[in-house]
């Protein structure tokens, strides 16, 4: 009676404890999250783009975006409540709020990035059941000044991250309730299971590295699946209910929301904006105020039409030329010839018979395989091209404008070609697509997708190809202005759901892969994220905030990776070593944090490895979610190493050791979260390498510039 008296007494002791801790930790989270959060109250960063995307969700126009919509949609639904009226530009980081509400935009991002700190106990508790690894884990993360940074302004990353954390957890949970013989189709296992399959669609739904968490929560699912297959005490059924409950709740029900946040975004975004031309004519016909919507144009292609021409590939741009010539050492002095990705004016050609002008009133129509001329309405130029290499692709042929009021030579002399078509084919507005092939040449006027210097405005290359089954060389006509012909309604071109969903994939794909440095652009490595090498500035001027992490957290952090791998191959050996002789290790705490920290492991490399396979420009912030796995495994780490020292020493001595040692690690990481907390709340005054700066002798690596 008196053992179980002594037993309950224990167990509610360490209930309030972990209570306790739990209220500690969130406590430290909110005063830390939201101190000064409306400080500055200038733009920040990247809050340049974000912003503005939830001004274009509250007007309701078009843009276009690398990343998928629900994260952009939420931050547009907190300003709208918090009376955003959406009309602030956002035009430049720095620039001044001046009364717009912005407020309730960044305490939204920040409260959701705070709440990644208790999520990241809970789960390290469902993992490793140890209020010492959750605690110290957690700690970790909390007075991470990066981490801090990055969770306090109105961007993707705090959302995304609340969403991973809550993946995380839900797929730990799930873990939990499975080891202890929870039904699989029960009302709790069930209700965890939604939870958690929410989360990944939410996950997906605001970054598409949201992937990776998938695929931990996949290798995490089915790590769950063979260990119920492996349970011989139990029938295959089970098995099969498990499976199936996880495959509507984890691949079904995620499938339908994220398909589901589509419908809201396409809906919300039904009028023309800017980001229209990065779309094909059937999905601009579906949006109010385009020039495509409730339009009417001829159906076929005359000569004297004025045109614009659409590059066919994914978010191809629209055939382009301005005043500016192409600069000195770059091919013929010409007129520049660019692909543009927005419409405008200066889009607009004019088609004509390649060796006459079209008379007043005459109506001929353009066919298949004649040769015909293409003058720039704004300019009077020829698209022309010959044989100088294109500016950024060599082995093509530049693509210029020439002559004067739509008189050149020959080398302005283009055959069009219906793709797939027939000589003698007439040209269809939106339906048909066409090849420009140069007479003299043979070559097909091309866009290449590659980016412009500055003296190309960043627009795309257009090229002559001489291998004329290149796709990127179809383009189609959008607009066709020719009053002498009967027009037909565009409402036929309207795309639908379906297709505008796949579109909308294709162009974030598209725009994705080609993001690149732009000219004068520092880009980040890789390499350099887990070392702490270099920082970025959130903002600068007379209040500088500069995103770096804390460097004694992540210097201990990159220590504790690479000794996860030694412990992994040290223990890989002995339990092969105790397989071939017959030894069986019972299941002990150790065990149980090392597998923990396996999986930490596992999350880390997850969202920090595929990072060095990609061509596009990265940046140091894409390193936060793997981070938030690295402070996981640490804190795992020191609890295992701690612990499994604690049980060779004296109990005395061992409780003392654990404790002191415990309490160091709590020290140093508050203290340096102090040293470098202005990172986080900004800096004023002189830069960190003068003696009179309040930072001064904490600039440790020549890389950092604060």
């Amino acid at each position: 009676m008196g053992a179980k008296s002594e037993q309950h007494s224990t167990k509610q002791s360490s209930n309030k404890l972990w209570w306790i801790t739990f209220a500690v930790i969130c406590t430290a989270t909110f005063t830390t999250r939201f101190y000064k959060v409306l400080v500055p109250d200038h733009v920040c960063w990247d809050e340049t783009h974000f912003g503005k995307m939830a001004s274009w969700y509250i007007n309701r126009t078009l843009f276009f975006d690398v990343h998928p919509p629900l994260g952009k949609m939420l931050i547009a639904l907190s300003g709208s409540l918090t009376g955003y009226d959406g009309k602030f530009p956002f035009e430049t980081p720095g620039d001044k709020y001046d009364g717009a509400r912005y407020e309730g935009m960044r305490i939204f991002c920040t409260a959701l990035g705070a709440m990644t700190v208790p999520l990241t106990f809970l789960t390290l508790w469902e993992m490793t059941k140890s209020l010492e690894a959750s605690s110290l884990g957690t700690m970790l993360l909390l007075f991470d000044v990066g981490y801090l940074t990055l969770n306090r302004y109105i961007l993707l990353d705090p959302i995304l991250l609340f969403f991973m954390s809550c993946s995380m957890y839900g797929a730990f949970k799930v873990r939990s309730l499975t080891s202890d013989g929870e039904p699989p189709l029960s009302a709790r296992m069930l209700r965890w299971q939604i939870f958690l399959g929410t989360s990944l669609a939410c996950t997906m739904s605001v970054k598409f590295v949201g992937l990776f968490m998938v695929m931990f929560v996949g290798l995490r699912t089915i790590a769950d699946l063979w260990e119920v297959l492996g349970d011989l005490s139990q029938p295959v059924k089970l098995t099969v209910k498990h499976f199936v409950g996880r495959s509507v709740t984890l691949i079904a029900w995620p499938l339908t929301l994220y398909v589901f946040f589509f419908w809201i975004h396409l809906a919300i975004l039904n009028r023309s904006g800017n980001g229209d031309g990065f779309y094909s004519p059937g999905f601009q016909a579906c949006l109010l105020n385009n020039s495509l919507h409730n339009a009417t144009a001829p159906r076929q292609l005359a000569h004297g039409a004025t045109i614009t021409l659409k590059n066919s590939r994914v978010a191809g741009g629209y055939l382009h030329s301005h005043h500016h010539l192409y600069p000195a050492a770059v091919g013929a002095r010409q007129q520049q010839i660019t692909a543009y990705t927005h419409k405008d004016e200066n889009n607009r050609f004019v088609i004509k018979p390649y060796n006459r002008e079209v008379a007043e009133g005459e109506v001929t129509l353009v066919r298949s395989g004649e040769l015909v001329r293409l003058t720039h309405v704004a300019t009077g130029r020829n698209l022309h091209s010959h044989r100088e290499p294109a500016p950024l692709t060599s082995k093509l042929m530049q693509v210029t404008g020439y002559g004067e009021d739509g008189i050149g030579d020959a080398n302005d002399v283009w055959r069009i070609i219906v793709n797939g078509g027939s000589d003698g084919d007439t040209i269809q507005t939106v339906s048909t697509r066409l090849l420009l092939v140069h007479y003299l040449q043979s070559c097909a006027l091309t866009s290449t997708g590659k980016t412009l210097p500055k003296w190309g405005y960043e627009q795309h290359e257009v090229a002559c190809n001489p291998n004329l089954r290149d796709k990127n060389a179809l383009w189609t006509v959008e607009e066709n202005i020719f009053d002498a012909l009967p027009k037909v309604s565009t409402s036929e071109f309207q795309a639908g759901f379906i297709e505008r969903f796949i579109e909308a994939h294709a162009v974030m794909f598209q725009g994705n892969a080609g993001l690149k440095p732009k000219e004068g652009e520092a880009a980040s490595q890789p390499w350099q994220w887990p070392v702490n090498y270099k920082g970025q500035y959130f903002s600068g001027s007379s209040h500088r905030v500069y995103l770096l992490g804390n460097p004694v957290i992540w210097w201990v952090n990159l220590a504790f990776l690479v000794g996860y791998v030694v412990i992994f191959i040290i223990n890989a050996v002995r339990d092969k070593r105790d397989e071939a002789l017959g030894v069986v290790r019972e299941a002990t705490r150790s065990r149980l944090l090392l597998n923990g920290s396996g999986w930490c492991f596992l999350g880390w490399a997850l969202h920090y490895v595929p990072f060095w396979t990609m061509g596009r420009i990265l940046y140091f912030h894409h390193y936060f979610p793997a981070l938030v796995f690295s402070c996981m495994l640490t804190g795992t780490l020191i609890e295992y190493f701690l612990s499994s020292i604690k049980s060779y020493l004296q109990p005395t001595v061992g409780t003392a050791f654990y404790q002191a040692t415990i309490g160091l690690v709590v020290c140093v990481t508050v203290h340096s979260f102090y040293m470098f907390a202005p990172l986080t709340y900004g800096m004023n005054g002189p830069m960190a390498n003068e003696p009179n700066s309040t930072m001064y002798g904490l600039k440790w690596l020549e890389s950092w510039d604060f």
